[in-house]
Parts: structure tokens; sequence; C-alpha cells
């Protein structure tokens, strides 16, 4: 009996650890640099630019889901990176955070996730996804990209990158 109990224990301490059941990674960035004030501005040539550079950075991070806004800003920023990764990017409402989280939320355990909101929107996804961290993007701030890495039990990481 005593043979069979430590057998277990030893087999269940040499078991492979189970995978967490949430994405793998979820990267967060505003917009880049639009052409104007107007409601659904395009990107500025700055802004195509830095959508390019989000392209390269992200090329090789195994994203398998891109989320935007339904603005024009948000879109073109995604689009180089979607088309490379061939991947439809999904439009939610830009407000609908809650929406967003659900979907989030929703992915499998071996996703991840590239989100394109904007500056009053993505501290509002870092605090969705249960991020502790006040983020505050000034108006003037493009260059912002997050990563959060999802935890079951606890808060999860942020990292917060520049491009």
């Amino acid at each position: 009996m005593q043979r069979a109990a430590l057998l277990l224990v030893l087999v269940a301490a040499l078991a492979p650890p189970r995978p967490a059941a949430a994405q793998e990674a979820i990267y967060i960035v505003r917009h880049a640099e639009r052409l104007d004030q107007s409601a659904d501005s395009p990107l500025s040539a700055d802004g195509v630019g830095r959508s390019y550079r989000l392209r390269d950075l992200l090329r090789d991070a195994g994203i398998t889901h891109i989320f935007t806004s339904e603005l024009r800003r948000a879109i073109d920023t995604a689009k180089p990176a979607a088309e490379a990764l061939k991947l439809t990017p999904q439009r939610l409402t830009g407000t609908d955070v809650a929406a967003l989280a659900s979907r989030l939320a929703a992915l499998g355990a071996h996703d991840r996730a590239l989100v394109v909101g904007h500056s009053n929107t993505v501290p509002q996804i870092l605090r969705a996804l249960r991020v502790d961290t006040a983020v505050v993007i000034n108006d003037s701030d493009y260059d912002n990209l997050f990563i959060v890495v999802p935890a079951k039990a606890s808060a999860p990481p942020l990292l917060r990158l520049k491009f």
C-alpha cells in the first residue's frame, strides 16, 4: 500500500505541468498617427510607416487573431499585419470593451491576439484584462506596445515596449 502511494506521488511530481486555460499573449496598441482630427481620420504618412513597423515587429509573434475598433485609423493600423499573417481582423465597436474582453476570454490556450484600440480604450482594455498597473496614453503617444500574458489565478504581468 505504501509503495502504491509513493508511486502515485512520484508520478504526480514527474508529470508535465498542465497548460493554463488562457491565451498565451495579447498584444495591445493604440492606432498609429492620424492624418487629422476628423471623427474617422485615415492614417498620416507617419502612421502608415508605423503600421508597417508594427507588422514587422509582430510578424513572427504567432498572432492568431486581430481585433480592431470600427474606425479607419485602427483598421489601417492592423492592415499590414493582417495581410502578412493572412488574418481577417474582427471589428468591434471601440467603446464596447466588455465585448472585446469576452472575445479575448473565449480564445484558446495557444492563441495570441493583436488588439488595436485608442488612447481612451487601451487603458480600459488593460483593466478588463485584470492588469493592475495604471496606464495613461497621451494624445501624442502612438508608439506603445503592451503585452499581457494572461494568468488564471492572479493579475497578469504587463510589458510595455516602444516601437
